[in-house]
């Protein structure tokens, strides 16, 4: 197999030391981590669609429609922290192949990616409550910096990806 790993026994569990009879739960692995980064991209491209659904519908009074879009955003973005966690846990990071402007180009979008992603679960999670406990004045006043920072940490975290997994350099 192209990954190493023997899939044939995919799925099924083997017995893994202890007593004759006694099954541990060691299930094989299902999922190859080199595929995450691709994965990252879709759910980074899903909450971008998802922010942006939900600015248009609140602007369009459709309360109920922005609230799902807004929730399934959150948890898009927490799907794919979890998954950005699992695969730089087994990976860790990886280096930008590219050389001069584009790789200048690369850092700073990369630093900039970096230092408002790390703001975006704060100002997610304190905008999410206010909305949660009804109090819409502080919720809007909050909204109107976590969403463009959150809609930018989304954009910029694919073409992050489509400069580090699939352009050519």
């Amino acid at each position: 197999m192209a990954s190493g790993y023997d899939h044939s026994a995919l799925g099924r569990n083997r017995r893994w030391g202890g007593a004759p009879g006694v099954l541990l739960s060691c299930v094989d692995p299902v999922l190859d981590v080199h595929v995450l980064p691709h994965v990252n991209a879709a759910l980074n491209a899903l909450s971008a669609i998802l922010l942006a659904c939900g600015w248009f519908l609140i602007r369009r009074q459709r309360i109920a429609a922005h609230r799902a879009c807004m929730i399934a955003a959150f948890v898009t973005s927490t799907l794919f922290f979890v998954c950005y966690a699992i695969y730089h846990a087994q990976v860790g990071s990886v280096r930008f192949p590219g050389t001069g402007g584009v790789r200048t180009f690369y850092l700073t979008l990369l630093a900039t990616h970096t230092v408002l992603a790390a703001a975006v679960p704060v100002l997610a999670i304190w905008t999410l409550v206010r909305a949660l406990r009804r109090n819409f004045p502080r919720h809007r006043a909050l909204a109107r910096w976590t969403a463009p920072i959150w809609l930018y940490v989304s954009i910029t975290g694919i073409a992050v990806y489509a400069m580090l997994y699939q352009m050519r350099w």
